[in-house]
């Protein structure tokens, strides 16, 4: 894929995940929420320039780098990300004002990881935002589906029969 190409598919990404992180979902009990991250994936490694050749281990090294920022962020956001179940027994989710912060520290990590790989002569392609994106999407989603599924088997437990009232003994 061509570099605008690439800055169209991570554009579109950031704001399709930050319109729906904000928004209140009811969380799908679904296995297909590591689908998007492979495509993330997908996209990232078919293309060529993913690493740079003049440097190739120092591109090594900032890809891990990013991978690795991608997972804690991704692991950041799910944990700040306010879950609950409804009376129903559904499970929603809805970011809060520390999820935003996840994100804006996010942009400001990798924004340096960037600086620090311009000042080393190291040219990253957009393979590797491609890369830490996959990673945080697919940590930030299993966790929630992790969560989600915590919340449903206890919510599941405490659910059986009908409530029955409570019989007060009298003195």
């Amino acid at each position: 894929m061509s570099t605008l190409t690439n800055v169209l598919v991570i554009a579109a990404v950031v704001v399709l995940v930050l319109v729906r992180q904000f928004r209140t979902q009811e969380i799908a009990h679904d296995r297909r929420w590591w689908v998007l991250p492979a495509v993330l994936v997908f996209c990232a490694v078919r293309q060529d320039g993913l690493l740079d050749a003049h440097h190739r281990s120092a591109s090594v090294v900032l890809i891990a780098a990013e991978l690795l920022v991608g997972l804690a962020l991704g692991a950041a956001w799910a944990w700040t990300t306010k879950v609950w179940t409804e009376a129903d027994g559904t499970v929603w989710a809805k970011g809060t004002g520390a999820t935003a912060a996840v994100w804006v520290a996010g942009m400001l990590v990798r924004l340096g990881l960037m600086g620090v790989g311009a000042l080393a002569g190291v040219r990253l392609g957009s393979g590797a935002l491609l890369l830490a994106l996959a990673a945080s999407l697919l940590v930030r989603a299993g966790l929630l589906a992790w969560r989600s599924e915590q919340m449903r088997s206890s919510y599941g437990i405490a659910a059986v029969g009908r409530a029955r009232p409570v019989r007060k003994d009298r003195v």
